[in-house]
């Protein structure tokens, strides 16, 4: 997770506002109503086979609650939900984002019994009244189709479908119907576990961001950029994972980006993954890490310029108004780091 890697330009002349503006008129506004539909909460009435791709027409009833918010300045989707299933309630969290070069949306699922894996994504989009999205998985060591398909979703009951093919699309079993009954047209979070991990609880909420990146990484450099930016960061699967939209104001264009954040219980833990919005096909390699002592520090690898390197975020300086990122880097096995990225938080509105 190379947080923001690739953009250049220097800020400081451009509010995050006006950059609001600016990204949704040039970065497929023509998409970024696509979801309004579906955003608040909801009462969901599941519907699932009980087994797949067995022949079997054996199904179980039971409900769940959903709720939705806009993200990347509606080319995005966040939403958190609760799947009371009979052996046991959980959940389960799905980020959405729109690529403007495909023009098809992608779809991911993070099951909150298993949060290391982020599910293979599902990508497409709208027609009228419906939307199919549909992509390659493995299913009991198998390779087969997931198909999503979203049906009236205009009307008062908007139903979700899952179908899975294990013969290239030309057979197809749906396994899971949902629909949807809304309860409340803002989104507000669901109910956090009692006991939940509270190490983020602190970053909850809306905040105002001044960030310092210096301009080329591993290169001797000493050139920094400032800017400004917002972060409005909310809990999720029960409080054992938390997310944020945020908005990056640089004078060479807004962007945006999505930190996704979930806590593994066996290893007592914490990911940490990235979803750049001006290339939203996939999530960056996740960060692993945990809090001590007041600071969070969080470590992996992934990839600059071709060759691998080392990558280390650390979050300090945390008060009930205030917080600090710093992100560093080491292209030589952790014998040394460059601090390319510095972010102070100030809690907004």
């Amino acid at each position: 997770m190379i947080f923001g890697a690739g953009a250049a330009g220097l800020s400081g002349a451009i509010g995050p506002a006006r950059a609001a503006r600016l990204f949704r008129s040039e970065n497929g506004s023509a998409h970024v109503r696509d979801w309004d539909w579906l955003v608040g909460n909801w009462d969901v009435w599941h519907r699932r086979l009980k087994e797949r791709l067995a022949g079997s027409t054996e199904w179980e009833e039971f409900p769940g609650k959903s709720a939705l918010w806009l993200a990347l300045g509606g080319l995005g989707t966040i939403d958190d939900n609760i799947v009371d299933i009979p052996s046991g309630t959980y959940r389960g969290l799905t980020v959405r984002a729109f690529d403007p070069a495909s023009g098809k949306w992608s779809i991911w699922w993070l099951d909150g019994r298993n949060p290391t894996r982020i599910d293979a994504p599902v990508r497409g989009g709208f027609e009228g009244d419906s939307g199919v999205f549909q992509g390659p998985d493995v299913f009991k060591g198998k390779p087969v189709l997931v198909r999503f398909r979203w049906l009236d979703i205009h009307s008062s009951r908007p139903h979700w479908e899952q179908a899975l093919s294990a013969d290239g699309g030309a057979r197809w079993e749906v396994n899971w119907e949902n629909f949807f009954t809304r309860t409340a047209a803002v989104p507000t979070p669901l109910q956090n576990h009692a006991d939940h991990q509270r190490d983020f609880d602190f970053l909850h909420g809306s905040w105002r961001v001044r960030h310092r990146r210096l301009k080329q990484r591993l290169a001797g450099s000493a050139d920094w950029e400032e800017f400004h930016g917002t972060l409005v960061n909310r809990p999720v699967l029960g409080g054992q994972g938390n997310i944020g939209d945020n908005l990056f104001a640089r004078a060479s264009g807004a962007h945006r980006g999505i930190g996704m954040r979930a806590f593994d219980a066996a290893r007592g833990e914490w990911l940490s993954w990235w979803l750049d919005g001006r290339a939203p096909t996939g999530f960056g390699p996740p960060l692993r890490g945990r809090f001590a002592d007041g600071i969070g520090t969080f470590d992996g690898e992934d990839m600059l310029d071709h060759r691998p390197v080392r990558i280390r975020v650390r979050w300090s300086r945390i008060t009930r108004s205030t917080a600090r990122w710093e992100q560093a880097m080491s292209g030589d096995g952790d014998a040394n780091w460059e601090t390319n990225w510095i972010s102070d938080f100030v809690r907004g509105d």
